[in-house]
């Protein structure tokens, strides 16, 4: 069975995070809905804080290799 992962991408700067692994495709895509995963859409001020400090993000989801 595939699994995927959870990457946060920056708007400020190249590369990603891997935030979770191990996820089925239902489980990513859950997460990924979720508008607490995005510095644009989060209601959570210290998220709001960060942004500011560091950037926008957000989680997106891949394939892991088998």
């Amino acid at each position: 069975m595939a699994t995927y992962r959870i990457v946060r991408m920056y708007a400020n700067r190249r590369g990603t995070d891997i935030i979770v692994t191990g996820l089925t495709l239902a489980e990513a895509k859950r997460h990924c809905s979720d508008p607490e995963t995005s510095s644009l859409t989060s209601t959570c001020p210290k998220v709001k804080a960060n942004a500011k400090r560091w950037g926008n993000w957000f989680d997106g989801y891949e394939k892991e290799n088998a």
